[in-house]
């Protein structure tokens, strides 16, 4: 197995089990809506929630809808990884990262029904959320700064994907 394959393929096993365990773990140790008050008391607390929906709590209900969504994101992040093994580490770990939280989402969604949810930054209530939403936003947010450091190091090929103007417009027989 060359190196970007194991890189993305160890990656994606160390996010599912860590996210999987971290759940388990609070699932037993607290009934929903309850808090440990830790790491830092009023601030970022670890506490038990459940949701049905998708980010953020968002669309109550229609999580379970999320499924090919989940299984195209990770097939199409190995495939690639699989495919491009020059590109840089970082873009497959990124795609890694983001393929092993849909995986660990996945998960809850098919033996709960819901996402079992504990990291709470009770300083602004931001949403309760997990690790694989972290393993998702931290891949999502590499992949966005590698999207725009290539840009800027490469002027060209940003201008060159961009359509000319009147490019692609329709006919209006005017002329």
């Amino acid at each position: 197995m060359r190196a970007p394959a194991r890189l993305f393929a160890s990656t994606v096993l160390a996010s599912v089990l860590v996210d999987q365990l971290v759940k388990l773990w609070v699932r037993s140790a607290l009934v929903p809506g309850e808090s440990l008050h830790l790491p830092w008391p009023g601030v970022f607390e670890i506490t038990l929630a459940y949701n049905r929906g998708v980010a953020f709590g968002l669309l109550q209900g229609f999580g379970v809808y999320l499924f090919p969504i989940a299984v195209a994101i990770s097939v199409g992040a190995f495939l690639y990884s699989l495919w491009h093994p020059r590109e840089p580490w970082s873009l497959h770990l990124a795609l890694a990262l983001v393929a092993g939280g849909a995986l660990g989402n996945l998960i809850d969604r098919l033996a709960l029904g819901k996402v079992t949810d504990m990291f709470w930054i009770r300083l602004i209530d931001f949403p309760v959320f997990n690790v694989a939403d972290s393993c998702i936003t931290v891949g999502t947010a590499m992949l966005i700064w590698r999207s725009w450091r290539s840009a800027a190091e490469h002027p060209e090929r940003a201008r060159a994907a961009q359509p000319n103007p009147g490019e692609g417009e329709p006919r209006t027989g005017e002329g």
